[in-house]
């Protein structure tokens, strides 16, 4: 059976048609099985509105292009207002603690990061040893007040003199003298000796720089020959020289290294040399404040021998003799409290106190240390901040002191500080460094320089954010020039 087509309509008017098997034929009476349908129009699809699509358009072009003038010109307005920089820090007062004395730690009363106030106690001293000091100072100047009252008392005695403490104290008076001349002999042979003594001392800087001089090219040599020993193995090795090359190059590499180490000790033996001649120069030093002593020494003996002369001649020069001793008891007396005082100061060093409000950090006093005079402690950072801006040299035009200032800390992003311009450094950061640049060889290279400005924080801006600003804290600056 073939298949037969149909055609049907749908219910929207259109013809269709249809796929049927063929079937065997059956005869019915003619009746017409497809009902007449009548098609319905399909109804008209508006228009699209162009004309106002692109009015649109238009609009949003204008409105976009108004407010990206408006947004280019409050930038240019601002930013020929306001000049920035990022190369900032905040800065603030770092004390170093220290001793006045020598001693051992004895108590620690801080601890890292603690907020201390002006004299608080940080760190207590051993004081037994200076204690002791202070006694032995106490006791001197009693004996000195004992003494004083003995020349006192002897005052009203006189003695007579024999013959033969007379001719005693003529040898005494003759002894001191030539003591004297002893001395003054000893000491124009020691300001003889220091001018020698620190001749010495030149020379031996001048060796010394004569040996750096030598260190310094045997540094070179070594280079050079090291540099050709690596490039004749890069050879050997690529069998582009001979061995014999090779070994002549680490001969002299081997060479240029013991010339160094030659050189090295050239510069320790110099600074040896210098240290001895300084000691030398101290030793001729200290030989001639002892002659200087030793003559006032034999004065004073000379001195003493021609009151025992005296003395011996004359009962009634006695009391004079007894009066000098009674002055130098006194005179015993005024240095003993002196060293008093100076022991009862020692012994006040012990308390070491913060010397203002801050944080301790950097601590390194433990109980038990025996520390030097100097020596650090530890630091009390004081809450006292600022900020140093590193401005370009170009930015610089129209800023000065008094001018407002925002800043931005990089820990503390979320909050704005207030400030104003304190002052501008005399000097770009370069000329403070270690090495400042010197461009007199005439390859000269023009590099916009960086100028510190010192910018004060507003206290009320940062109240209540002490705790958490520390020196050294990177920021973002913002100076209104206008």
């Amino acid at each position: 059976m073939k298949p037969t087509i149909a055609t049907n309509r749908n219910h929207n008017g259109y013809e269709v048609e249809s796929r049927q098997r063929d079937s065997p034929t059956i005869v019915s009476p003619a009746v017409d099985l497809e009902p007449e349908i009548t098609p319905i129009p399909e109804p008209e699809k508006p228009a699209p509105p162009r004309k106002k699509s692109i009015a649109l358009i238009l609009l949003g072009l204008g409105i976009g292009a108004i407010t990206a003038s408006a947004f280019g010109y409050h930038y240019w307005q601002y930013t020929s207002s306001h000049q920035a920089t990022d190369n900032a820090i905040v800065t603030g007062h770092i004390h170093q603690i220290s001793s006045k004395i020598v001693g051992t730690v004895a108590e620690v009363l801080v601890k890292d990061n603690q907020l201390v106030q002006p004299g608080q106690l940080l760190v207590k001293l051993d004081p037994s040893d200076y204690q002791n000091k202070v006694q032995q100072a106490q006791a001197a100047l009693s004996s000195a007040r004992l003494q004083a009252k003995a020349a006192q008392a002897n005052i009203a005695l006189a003695a007579q003199t024999t013959n033969g403490k007379t001719t005693q104290a003529q040898g005494d008076v003759s002894t001191a003298q030539a003591a004297i001349v002893t001395a003054q002999a000893t000491v124009q042979e020691a300001l003889a000796g220091i001018p020698a003594a620190q001749a010495v001392v030149q020379e031996a800087i001048a060796g010394i720089s004569v040996a750096r001089s030598q260190v310094a090219q045997a540094n070179a040599n070594l280079a050079r020959a090291k540099s050709d020993f690596d490039r004749y193995n890069t050879l050997a090795q690529q069998g582009a020289v001979a061995r014999q090359q090779l070994d002549t190059a680490r001969a002299a590499y081997d060479v240029a290294q013991a010339q160094q180490s030659s050189a090295n000790q050239g510069v320790q033996q110099a600074q040896a040399r210098l240290a001895a001649a300084k000691v030398g120069v101290a030793k001729a030093q200290s030989q001639l404040a002892q002659a200087q002593a030793g003559i006032t020494t034999a004065q004073a003996k000379l001195a003493a021998s021609r009151g025992g002369l005296q003395q011996a001649t004359a009962s009634g020069q006695q009391t004079a003799v007894n009066r000098s001793q009674y002055a130098a008891a006194q005179s015993e007396i005024d240095r003993s409290q002196v060293a008093l005082k100076d022991a009862q100061l020692q012994l006040s060093y012990l308390n070491i106190t913060a010397p203002s409000t801050g944080r301790i950090g950097k601590k390194t006093a433990e109980v038990g240390n025996r520390i030097q005079i100097g020596a650090p402690l530890m630091v009390v950072v004081d809450n006292d901040y600022w900020v140093v801006a590193n401005f370009k040299e170009t930015q610089l035009a129209k800023m000065k002191a008094r001018q407002p200032v925002e800043v931005k800390l990089d820990a503390i992003p979320s909050h704005v500080f207030r400030g104003y311009v304190d002052s501008i450094s005399p000097a770009s950061g370069a000329q403070f460094s270690l090495l400042p640049p010197d461009n007199a060889t005439g390859n000269f290279t023009k590099i916009v320089q960086r100028i510190p400005v010192k910018i004060v924080l507003d206290p009320q801006s940062i109240k209540g954010y002490d705790s958490r600003i520390a020196p050294g804290m990177s920021a973002e600056v913002t100076v209104e020039i206008k």
